[in-house]
């Protein structure tokens, strides 16, 4: 089994290398979708997050109002890290937990940790490899604004809380720049796909 840490600054177009990856036959084991779950209604997850942050962070389903507790922690760092201290072990035991289970399904296979914060929580070592998907900022700001419709200033904030992409370029073993077309992006996650099966021990097409 070969284990890849996924990362990239928000905007850079992860998720698209994520769903090329598992249409070549990656198990790509999604944080973010994981975080969502582990605060799902009834979870142990949700009552420890309600405990720290006082039920006004609840929608009026029972639910965790996500952009209401966004903008409690966002700008905050000790907030933020109280709930990181929560959510963050619940996480990664999930995935610990799945990528093992990949494991046992296919002694070679290419499990893809899909880490927005990779590099923030000083993860790169966990993996056999890191793939970063990398691009211009000023390429983050537009797709933040145009596709995703926020504020210039709001994009601007959001970026300055990740890594730089000095960074995140300094702990990649491959490469994925997206500063172009999807073709572009294609051909570059085909190489990787081929880059990283081979070390698995298996074709890039099984």
């Amino acid at each position: 089994m070969l284990v890849v840490g996924l990362t990239g600054g928000i905007g850079s177009g992860k998720s698209e290398v994520a769903r090329r990856l598992a249409a070549r036959g990656a198990v790509v084991v999604d944080a973010d979708a994981i975080a969502r779950e582990v605060v799902a209604p009834g979870t142990p997850g949700l009552a420890q997050v309600v405990e720290a942050f006082g039920a006004e962070v609840l929608a009026a389903d029972g639910s965790l109002d996500r952009e209401r507790l966004a903008a409690t922690v966002f700008g905050d760092d000790e907030q933020r890290q109280r709930l990181n201290a929560i959510v963050h072990p619940l996480v990664g035991a999930a995935m610990v937990r799945r990528t093992e289970e990949a494991a046992a399904r296919d002694p070679k296979a290419v499990v893809v940790n899909d880490v927005p914060l990779l590099v923030e929580g000083g993860l790169s070592d966990r993996y056999d490899a890191v793939v970063v998907v990398d691009c211009a900022e000023e390429t983050q700001l537009r797709r933040l604004v145009e596709q995703r419709g926020m504020t210039d200033a709001d994009a601007r904030a959001r970026m300055a809380v990740q890594a730089s992409r000095e960074q995140r370029l300094a702990v990649a073993d491959i490469v994925i720049s997206n500063d172009g077309d999807l073709a572009e992006l294609d051909r570059q996650v085909e190489q990787a796909w081929a880059d990283l099966a081979d070390r698995a021990g298996r074709t890039s097409s099984t």
